[in-house]
């Protein structure tokens, strides 16, 4: 049984003091996890859960510029969701065009694809594509979606990439042998330019990352939450960011 409403209204301002001057993250990951779990545990149908953990979007990003987060990546699709059900590929594809379509004409937040669209059905892949143009003036929270996502294709299309620019170059096997460095290789990343996460969250209970963000987590602090997605609260979110807070981050060192 859950508490009164009230005393989780307490619970968060009190959470709320606690992080006033506290160092928090600048860019967070999250991994939304749990839509299809959640609809079973209600008794709903699988694409009801993926279309509440939808609604959830615009909540946490409203939650994150309460606190000055500058830049966010939500994963919404991998690479191996694609090998699911084509009924619910297809429901779930279509929740997320509408989604991204709805956060963008908001223009509250400048949305940026991250993934494999050509992966994707054209029409989806092109409506994604019209969010994202909408937003590019936009001057708020930077928005990355991670859709047809998965962190083993981004390394190694970076990997093509680079060696595709070498040769173009007309450098020899030996010599791009020789060239090689993480630093070129970070940018061909998806995520070229920006900075690495500061903090990765993974909803539902699940303590692992899938192949999110693989390269530019290195050095990220990991939070790992119970609650399925379309269950996840601001006092959730602020727990997170409490115990990211209480942590030295060491970086390697």
């Amino acid at each position: 049984m859950r508490p009164p409403a009230f005393l989780y209204g307490l619970y968060e301002r009190r959470l709320s003091r606690a992080l006033q001057g506290a160092r928090l993250p600048r860019h967070v990951g999250l991994m939304l996890d749990g839509n299809r779990r959640w609809a079973r545990s209600v008794g709903l149908a699988t694409a009801q859960g993926h279309q509440a953990g939808a609604d959830r979007i615009a909540d946490l990003l409203g939650w994150c510029e309460d606190v000055g987060i500058e830049r966010v990546t939500l994963w919404m699709l991998s690479t191996d969701n694609l090998r699911r059900d084509e009924r619910e590929v297809t429901d779930l594809l279509e929740i997320i065009a509408a989604t991204v379509a709805k956060l963008a004409t908001t223009r509250r937040w400048r949305l940026q694809l991250v993934g494999e669209l050509d992966l994707l059905p054209s029409e989806i892949a092109d409506r994604l594509r019209a969010a994202e143009e909408l937003t590019s003036d936009v001057a708020g929270l930077h928005l990355n979606i991670a859709v047809g996502y998965g962190g083993r294709h981004e390394i190694a299309g970076a990997v093509r990439s680079l060696i595709a620019e070498y040769v173009a170059a007309g450098k020899s096997v030996e010599e791009i042998g020789e060239s090689v460095t993480v630093e070129e290789i970070a940018e061909h990343l998806y995520t070229k330019g920006q900075p690495d996460p500061d903090l990765v969250i993974r909803t539902s209970g699940e303590q692992r990352l899938g192949g999110f963000l693989l390269w530019q987590s290195a050095h990220s602090e990991f939070y790992f939450c119970e609650a399925f997605w379309p269950d996840f609260r601001r006092v959730d979110f602020l727990r997170a960011l409490r115990d990211y807070a209480g942590r030295e981050r060491r970086m390697g060192r």
